[in-house]
């Protein structure tokens, strides 16, 4: 009998308890053995859940409890998630999570301790919610050498960036009615300002190149500064806006950033839509490879969670690996100043400056806009904004 304990009894770690639940008899079938639910650690009590009798207030009794062997983590945020998780680890016990920030945190040092204990640390609900990614990466993909990841990573920003472009909406509108409907936080600054796509695109980075980001360090934006114009430019032009994380691996070097992007719409990932996450990975072998599904939600999520507790089950007699991760310094990634790719200039005016062409002007506003033929560098960029001034009214960097 394999006993699990759940940390956070939220929408991830209750959909958890209820896959473990609904699908018990099919995964213990697979897995040729039995497992139990043990514990539920939460502050608070749920008289009405069928896993009351489970819930317990004190992490002491699931870290000193041997039988206890697979802990499943969904609390959320840095701490106590991390003590937590430590703690675990070094008491010789596997973990799984769906915590990204924990995971883009101090992934080096829990990798390190998992590998030094005989046990895992696994995390396929982290990056896309309920979309294997992943396990694919580091298994299927293993012949390949991994070139750039461009990804959707954040509902909630794709939701709102959906709705701006199919309605006109303003993103102040755009994002009230995300509110409304439960897919953005009464304080949506993590989603919108691009924090938590950046902690996912250093965790892909890692995988590809070895070295994990302070997500603190890379270049972030988000997606308040787009304008209902904006989004017209992007369909007269052929594109559609998307939040992007984007790694890209070159000489032994990476650069991992975060900002809006205009999608071609001949690009797969300007067909994702809503809720939904794309993440396109390019290989050296095997080219471009698209995973896509829901990036979130109570069961998606959850059914990730719960491969990982497979994972670790089916491999506890065997010699499983763990992932090998170093802290990246300023020597392995790339400067954001080299960074070149073509760009869209929105311009004051009803008229482009001399070199710009393709031009659109948009009918309701002194705005005109441009995409670059060839590929600029941000320093290039930089120098373009310094000669225009207030002319210049945005740069956005195209896929």
């Amino acid at each position: 009998m394999i006993n699990i304990a759940i940390l956070g009894f939220g929408i991830v770690g209750s959909g958890t308890a209820e896959v473990l639940t609904e699908n018990k008899s099919i995964i213990e079938e697979r897995l040729g053995c039995e497992y139990n639910i043990k514990y539920i650690l939460d502050l608070r009590d749920f008289p009405d859940s069928p896993f009351a009798s489970k819930v317990v207030h004190d992490f002491n009794i699931i870290l000193n409890d041997p039988e206890v062997t697979v802990v499943a983590e969904m609390m959320g945020g840095s701490h106590p998630a991390y003590d937590f998780t430590k703690a675990c680890l070094e008491a010789g016990k596997s973990v799984v999570t769906s915590n990204k920030e924990v995971v883009s945190t101090f992934g080096v040092e829990l990798c390190a301790l998992a590998a030094k204990n005989g046990v895992r640390y696994l995390f396929e609900a982290s990056v896309g919610g309920g979309i294997p990614v992943i396990r694919p990466m580091t298994n299927d993909l293993k012949s390949n050498k991994i070139n750039k990841i461009d990804g959707i990573l954040n509902g909630t920003t794709n939701y709102i960036l959906t709705s701006m472009r199919d309605s006109g909406a303003t993103f102040s509108d755009a994002l009230s009615e995300a509110q409304k409907l439960g897919y953005a936080e009464a304080n949506p600054s993590a989603d919108v300002d691009g924090i938590d796509a950046a902690r996912k695109i250093t965790i892909l980075a890692a995988l590809a190149s070895g070295k994990l980001a302070d997500p603190k360090t890379i270049h972030t934006e988000g997606i308040t500064a787009i304008t209902s114009e904006d989004t017209e430019f992007a369909q007269s032009l052929g594109y559609t806006i998307k939040l992007i994380g984007h790694a890209e691996i070159r000489d032994g070097k990476f650069i991992a950033f975060v900002s809006p992007r205009m999608v071609p719409l001949a690009n797969p990932l300007s067909s994702i839509d809503g809720v939904f996450n794309g993440i396109l990975i390019g290989a050296n072998m095997v080219g471009d490879v698209m995973f896509y599904g829901p990036g979130a939600g109570k069961l998606p999520t959850a059914s990730a969670v719960v491969a990982d507790i497979i994972d670790i089950i089916e491999n506890m007699d065997k010699d499983a690996k763990n992932y090998t991760w170093t802290a990246a310094d300023a020597e392995d990634m790339l400067p954001m100043d080299e960074y070149s790719c073509r760009r869209m200039f929105i311009f004051k005016g009803k008229s482009l400056p001399c070199g710009f062409k393709a031009a659109k002007f948009c009918n309701n506003d002194d705005l005109s806009a441009a995409v670059t033929e060839s590929e600029m560098t941000e320093t290039e960029v930089k120098t373009l904004k310094t000669q225009y001034g207030d002319k210049l009214v945005c740069v956005y960097r195209v896929l």
